[in-house]
């Protein structure tokens, strides 16, 4: 019997540069095979009287393959060493059942969350957005960067974060790189100058204003997964054209619950999801003046496809 491949960070990385991450997301969505109910949130007490949250993310191909994703979050972290969200990622023989593969689930997560607002940023920024700002200093962040500098002609990286020197740590990290990266200690300068603005945080107010954002803007929106969590104020939201990357899971998030239930916006004027632009069922940008929003709370039909190529570059050799 063939034994468990343990896949760690730096092997998870490995197996899914960016091109091809995105397309197997984007493949996984176009196809309709994979299957995934609601994600599962449960919430967990934590010391001291904080409350933490276990996420349960299953889905699966029928007759192939079929994962869960194992998540914690817990905010009492924040400022500490040990992250806030940490994951692990089961992976399953579909036909027989047979765990084939553990992944190492905090980098799966950060790179398939940063892949998913690159796929959606094909659709929605403009094609030569060329300046991005990121706000925030986590796992994703970093990534964000890199995922996007793949899909739009990046010449300029500003990284915005709550502590100055972890902003500077991860632009120094991209400019290491080669990317154009440098950090800012003005958001509402570099919001109003960037094409795309993206927000990986784990903010529970809003962290960047509608009135900051110039027309033809992109406004990526990570962070948030719960209702009192939230990046963006009703005036950015109410301003664009908004896309989700599903329903089930944005809708549950403080960046669209809150504006929604204000009747700031109407949950019909959601354009649609990334199935919708992957498909071409919705066209995305309609042109270089449109504002537009792309909400991800993350989904597990991502962590499959990511799963997938991992199991599929991981695989020991034939004789």
């Amino acid at each position: 019997m063939d034994s468990v491949r343990i896949v760690d960070e730096a092997g998870t990385r490995a197996a899914t540069p960016w091109p091809d991450l995105i397309d197997a997301i984007g493949a996984m969505l176009a196809g309709g095979a994979g299957r995934a109910p609601d994600r599962h949130v449960h919430p967990i007490g934590l010391p001291g009287g904080a409350d933490g949250a276990l996420l349960l993310m299953p889905s699966w191909v029928d007759g192939d393959v079929l994962g869960v994703k194992t998540v914690t979050y817990v905010p009492t972290n924040q400022g500490t060493d040990v992250p806030t969200v940490n994951a692990s990622y089961q992976l399953f023989d579909g036909t027989d059942g047979r765990l084939v593969a553990v992944i190492d689930g905090d980098e799966l997560t950060a790179r398939r969350t940063a892949a998913i607002s690159a796929l959606a940023a094909r659709s929605l920024a403009r094609p030569d957005a060329a300046n991005l700002l990121v706000m925030g200093t986590g796992q994703v962040a970093p990534n964000a960067a890199r995922a996007y500098a793949t899909v739009r002609p990046i010449t300029r990286i500003e990284v915005w974060g709550r502590n100055p020197d972890a902003a500077a740590r991860t632009a120094a990290e991209l400019a290491a790189e080669g990317l154009p990266a440098s950090p800012t200690g003005d958001p509402e300068r570099s919001a109003g100058e960037a094409d795309i603005v993206t927000c990986a945080t784990g903010a529970t107010a809003p962290i960047v204003n509608g009135a900051w954002l110039r027309p033809g803007t992109h406004l990526d929106l990570i962070g948030s997964f719960q209702d009192d969590m939230r990046e963006s104020d009703d005036e950015a939201v109410g301003q664009a054209t908004v896309f989700v990357d599903s329903m089930a899971g944005a809708l549950l998030a403080g960046d669209l619950a809150q504006p929604i239930r204000d009747g700031v916006l109407a949950r019909e004027a959601i354009a649609g999801d990334l199935r919708d632009l992957v498909t071409g069922a919705h066209p995305g940008r309609r042109d270089d003046a449109e504002r537009t929003v792309f909400k991800s709370a993350g989904f597990a039909l991502a962590d499959l496809a990511a799963a997938r190529l991992v199991l599929a570059s991981t695989a020991p050799p034939t004789a």
